[in-house]
């Protein structure tokens, strides 16, 4: 699979297959993703992985809080406070094509707030990264982090593995940095759930489309 194929197959999965990915290929993973572009050689990431027991503890912790509804102060405001109805729309088309192919209408809040909670189970994903950054970082080193990340799918992509990057996670910072133990001046920006996908999971069908160039992309000459 050349780069531009990885490019095309990628996207946010979830549903996956009870089948644990190897450890040393996470590994692996998270370490040839580091060759991405980052401004002055910064290299603001750190990368958690959770797998096996672990994984399975923080399924548990997190159960536990959606039944009780806990909450906590965000992170981060995940979408902008304001934001352009172009922008708006899109998010709106991909999450009714999802409920959609699920079979939950828009009026039926319960299920899908119910559906919503698996974000917090990783979508049935066996193993996950979590990436960290400095809090003194700004938007610069943030877009390191992006770069980062697409690294890590692409690569998860070239192995058969399938990725979903969550930044749902920023509702959970401090359950999540005090299971990782993440130092006081670090911060959560998100997870990443990956494994092998469950191609019979109808969350699965969906797909995102994408904006016409004439939207977005100016050529000058």
């Amino acid at each position: 699979m050349d780069v531009s194929q990885a490019i095309a197959a990628r996207r946010s999965v979830r549903g996956y297959l009870n089948r644990a990915v190897d450890a040393a290929l996470l590994k692996d993973i998270a370490i040839r993703a580091a060759r991405a572009a980052t401004g002055g050689n910064i290299q603001p990431w750190h990368v958690d992985i959770v797998h096996d027991h672990t994984m399975r503890r923080l399924k548990e912790i997190m159960a536990g809080k959606i039944e009780r509804r806990e909450k906590e102060a965000p992170g981060y405001d995940i979408y902008p406070k304001e934001m352009d109805d172009r922008y708006r729309q899109r998010t709106f088309a991909i999450g009714e094509e999802m409920y959609g192919r699920l079979g939950i209408p828009r009026e039926d809040k319960r299920a899908r707030a119910t559906w919503f909670a698996r974000n917090f189970q990783f979508f049935g994903a066996p193993a996950a990264y979590f990436v960290t950054v400095d809090r003194r970082m700004g938007p610069p080193q943030w877009s390191d982090l992006g770069m980062y990340l697409q690294n890590l799918m692409l690569l998860a992509v070239g192995h058969g593995l399938a990725t979903c990057p969550q930044e749902c996670w920023a509702m959970f910072p401090q359950t999540v940095e005090a299971f990782l133990g993440t130092p006081a001046e670090r911060m959560l920006f998100c997870g990443v759930a990956i494994g092998y996908e469950d191609t019979d999971d109808p969350a699965n069908l969906t797909r995102s489309a994408r904006a016409p160039e004439e939207e977005w992309l100016t050529v000058r000459g």
